[in-house]
């Protein structure tokens, strides 16, 4: 029999090896029971396209799936101002006369006196030093511009220039160490997510949230000139002259007009492009103004016919203004312009674009259908009139109606009135008269 002694020997050499079979039995238990804990749950399928194009999105300038826009919005809407302008109504002048004051008195109430009229509007800050761009309907005919900043401050700001063809202005205010917005600099497309930031209806800075709906937009008969940038982000009236950002908060366009039947918005929103913006913005600050080539002719779209093959394209020449570069160039009425500059002209809308983004004295070579011949015309540009010298008409003179022949001249001229005032004037208390 064995001793005792080496049995002790044998069971603490095979202890080790128990040992090691006990601790694998317990760890593949262990490892059995969390692997069936692990085992994932349904999940509905996933298109593997989109995750791809997802996991890229930075490379294509796309916004990355987010869950709040707060970065961009904190990012721009230090630079979106909120715009208060004043307007003083004049005195009535019929006030100062004490026999019509009496007379308004007795037959109806006085005219209306003195008040102040107050509009609001936004604006975004362009440069440090304190400009802002903002609508040019939005300042119009304003005596007093004050600025509202996103820190509480008010400043007073000055006009440095307007121009109404593209609704665009560019204020100043006494101020540094601004933050201006960036421009993005790649093109907005549709789809993209759209931020609107003004201050609608006088509440306050407010952001709406939207997408690109469409780009280009033009023959809406808002402005002269017009590309705009289509949004379905709510604006409304406040809104104008506010900032249009993308979901990174750089500047894409400015909000300046919305399609609505109820005064409010309805999903169809309108902003000018940072491309023309930039374009207008550098001409005020450095020329007070913007200067555009200019033809000097009225032209219409040639209707396309869809039955038609080879139907017939450009614009047609309806009038020539006397001594413009079109009447100096030899273009003639009936005209159709082709193309410029080998551009194919399209449309009305895409020839006043391309030849208002021309400087004067640049040369287009042109190329019209007269008849039934190809003609090709060099035209050199002038500077396109400013909208007051091209739309002021000479006013024909108003006649004061005449009195009753047994009807005395109770009330004089009053001094300083218009004549267009005075008829107005003789004109009520005729009525009036004749009424009572």
């Amino acid at each position: 029999m064995p001793s005792s002694s080496s049995q002790s020997s044998f069971f603490w050499k095979l202890l080790p090896w128990l040992l090691l079979v006990i601790v694998l039995v317990a760890f593949g238990w262990v490892y059995m029971g969390q692997k069936a804990q692990q085992q994932p749950i349904w999940q509905p399928p996933r298109n593997e396209q989109t995750s791809a194009n997802l996991s890229i999105s930075s490379s294509r300038d796309k916004p990355e799936p987010i869950s709040s826009y707060h970065d961009a919005v904190a990012k721009a809407s230090h630079s979106v101002v909120n715009i208060y302008t004043t307007q003083k109504v004049r005195r009535n002048p019929y006030l100062d006369d004490p026999i019509l004051r009496r007379y308004f008195e007795f037959n109806g109430g006085l005219p209306q006196q003195d008040h102040g009229s107050t509009n609001l509007g936004s604006g975004v800050i362009v440069s440090p030093d304190g400009y802002i761009v903002t609508n040019a309907h939005v300042i119009s005919k304003a005596d007093e511009i004050v600025v509202a900043f996103s820190d509480g401050r008010k400043s007073i700001a000055n006009v440095v220039g307007v121009d109404p063809d593209s609704d665009l202005a560019v204020i100043k205010v006494d101020m540094s160490g601004l933050t201006p917005l960036a421009f993005r600099e790649k093109p907005i497309e549709v789809g993209d997510v759209a931020l609107a930031i003004g201050n609608p209806f006088g509440v306050g800075q407010t952001v709406t949230q939207g997408i690109i709906s469409a780009t280009g937009r033009t023959g809406l008969g808002i402005n002269t000139f017009e590309d705009f940038i289509q949004t379905d982000a709510a604006i409304n009236p406040g809104n104008s002259g506010g900032a249009l950002v993308d979901a990174y908060g750089e500047l894409v366009g400015i909000n300046t007009a919305i399609f609505s039947r109820s005064g409010g918005s309805m999903g169809i929103g309108f902003a000018i492009p940072t491309a023309l913006v930039e374009q207008v913005m550098n001409a005020i600050i450095q020329d007070g103004k913007v200067s555009r080539g200019w033809l000097g002719i009225e032209v219409k779209s040639q209707l396309r016919d869809p039955t038609k093959i080879d139907s017939s394209t450009g614009v047609e020449v309806l009038k020539i203004i006397p001594e413009s570069p079109a009447a100096v160039s030899g273009l003639e009425v009936g005209d159709i312009i082709l193309s410029i500059d080998g551009i194919e002209m399209t449309d009305a809308n895409r020839l006043i674009q391309y030849v208002a983004r021309k400087s004067p004295n640049t040369v287009l070579q042109t190329q019209v259908l007269r008849g039934h011949r190809d003609m090709d015309i060099d035209i050199t540009l002038a500077e396109r009139p400013s909208q007051n010298e091209r739309f002021i008409q000479p006013q024909p003179q108003l006649q004061s109606p005449a009195l009753p022949p047994d009807h005395p001249q109770i009330f004089p001229n009053v001094e300083g009135l218009s004549e267009e005032e005075q008829a107005l004037l003789n004109e009520e208390v005729l009525r009036l008269f004749r009424n009572h």
